[in-house]
C-alpha cells in the first residue's frame, strides 16, 4: 500500500452544508427512511400543534392524510408569530421551519413531545420535497412554500380571515423514503394513548388517501386514563372482579404529578403501561414504585384479614400482576431518562412517592368494600395455586 492510499489529512473531511447533513442520514433525526420514519414525520410536524391545546391557546388538532401523498396539520391557536424573532433570520414562522429546534414548548411537564427525540418542524421541512405554511393571526392570512427545507417563496399576506391558526402540509422526499406509504394504525395508536393521558386535548385523524374508503376517528377521551384501562380491556372488561382504582396526585417531593389507574379481570394477561411526560416507557422507578406499593396494599390487608399468617411471605410483584390492567403515568418538571433511547425513567424519588400513593389509595379502597376485596384477594391467590 503506497503513502497515497495512507495519507490522511484535511482533504478526506468531508463537510455537510445546510440540510445536507439531514438529507444525508435522515435515519439520525426521525429513525429510519421506512414507514417509522414517516410517521416520526407526523409526530414531529404536530408536536406544536399538540401542545397549543395542552397550552389553552387552541382547542383542537386536525391531521389528514392527502390523496396525493402529503399530510396536513391544523389547530386552531393564535397562529405562529410572523414577526422577526430575535436571534433567528426571517420571521418566527420561517424560524420554526428552517432552523433545528426552534420550538416554543414550555418544557417541563406541561410539554409533550410526540417524537421519539423532538427535532421539529424544521427537519420535517428538510426531508420534504415541498411544504406549505399557513398562518391566521389578527384577521390576516399569510402563507409560504418550502422545498426540501429552503423557503421558496417570501411570507406573503394573502387576504383577511375570520378566526386564527396555523396549517402546515408537507410532502415527503420520494427520494429519501422512496415509497410514500403512512400507517394510520400507527398514527392513531400514538394519538390515542396522547388523548387518553392529556384529558383536554382533542385529536381528530383523517384518511383521504382513498376517496372511495375514506374515514377518520376523533380522539378525546374525558375519563382520562380510567378510559385507557377500559380500552385496553376490551371485550374482557365486562368480566373485570373490581371496578377499576384512578387517582391523580402532585408530590412535590418528586416535583410533579402521577396519573394512575388499574383493576384486575378474570383473564389471565397482564397489561400494564407506563408513560413519563407522555412518553411511552418499559419501565423505570414509577413502575417499581407501582409495583411495590400494590404489593404492599394487598399483603397489609390480608394480613389483617388473616388469610395471610406472620410467617407466611408477602406478595411479590409477580403474585399480583397475572390479570392486572393497568397505566401509571407521571409527569415531571424534570424527567431524567436512562439510555439515549429514554425508555427507562430514572429519578429516583419517583419510586417513594408512587409507591406510598398507590398504597395509601389501594388499602383505602379494600377497606372500604370487604366483598370487593374479597374478590381481588381471591383473585391473587387462585393465581398463586396456578403457580
Amino acid at each position: 500500500m503506497s503513502e497515497e492510499d495512507t495519507r490522511y489529512d484535511a482533504s478526506h473531511i468531508q463537510v455537510l452544508q445546510g440540510w445536507e447533513a439531514v438529507r444525508k442520514r435522515p435515519g439520525m433525526y426521525v429513525g429510519s427512511t421506512s414507514e417509522r420514519g414517516l410517521r416520526q414525520m407526523v409526530f414531529e410536524a404536530a408536536d406544536r400543534a399538540v401542545n397549543e391545546v395542552l397550552a389553552g391557546r387552541a382547542a383542537s388538532v386536525d391531521i389528514t392524510l392527502t390523496p396525493d401523498g402529503g399530510v396536513c396539520v391544523a389547530d386552531d391557536g393564535t397562529g405562529v408569530p410572523i414577526d422577526e424573532t430575535e436571534g433567528a433570520d426571517g420571521p418566527g414562522l420561517e424560524a420554526l421551519l428552517t432552523q433545528m429546534q426552534a420550538g416554543v414548548g414550555t418544557g417541563g411537564r406541561h410539554d409533550v413531545t410526540i417524537g421519539f427525540c423532538g427535532v421539529g418542524p424544521a427537519v420535517v421541512n428538510a426531508l420534504s420535497r415541498r411544504m406549505t405554511a399557513e398562518v391566521r393571526r389578527e384577521g390576516v392570512r399569510w402563507v409560504q412554500e418550502y422545498a426540501r427545507g429552503v423557503a421558496t417563496t417570501p411570507l406573503t399576506e394573502v387576504g383577511t380571515v375570520i378566526g386564527s391558526g396555523t396549517t402546515i402540509t408537507f410532502w415527503p422526499d420520494a427520494d429519501i423514503f422512496g415509497a410514500i406509504e403512512f400507517s394510520f394504525g400507527g398514527l392513531e395508536e400514538r394519538f390515542r394513548e396522547l388523548a387518553f393521558l392529556n384529558q383536554g386535548l382533542e385529536i381528530l385523524l383523517t384518511d383521504l388517501r382513498r376517496l372511495d374508503e375514506s374515514h377518520s376517528v376523533r380522539l378525546h377521551f374525558p375519563g382520562g386514563t380510567r378510559d385507557f384501562v377500559d380500552f385496553l380491556d376490551g371485550h374482557t372488561a365486562a368480566h373485570a372482579p373490581m371496578e377499576t382504582i384512578a387517582f391523580e396526585r402532585e408530590d412535590p417531593r418528586m416535583a410533579g404529578e402521577m396519573d394512575i389507574a388499574f383493576r384486575w379481570c378474570s383473564c389471565p394477561d397482564e397489561r400494564v403501561q407506563s408513560f413519563a411526560n407522555s412518553r411511552p416507557t418499559i419501565g423505570g422507578t414509577h413502575m417499581v414504585g407501582f409495583r411495590n406499593g400494590t404489593a404492599a396494599a394487598v399483603t397489609a390487608y390480608a394480613r389483617e384479614q388473616g388469610l395471610l399468617t406472620a410467617t407466611d411471605p408477602a406478595f411479590g410483584a409477580n403474585r399480583i400482576g397475572e390479570g392486572l390492567t393497568a397505566v401509571v403515568s407521571v409527569k415531571l418538571d424534570h424527567p431524567e431518562f436512562e439510555g439515549s433511547t429514554r425508555g427507562v425513567l430514572g429519578n429516583a424519588e419517583v419510586r417513594d412517592c408512587v409507591e406510598q400513593a398507590v398504597q395509601d389509595h389501594l388499602g383505602r379502597w379494600l377497606k372500604e368494600d370487604p366483598e370487593r376485596a374479597a374478590a381481588v384477594i381471591d383473585r391473587i391467590f387462585q393465581g398463586a395455586r396456578r403457580d
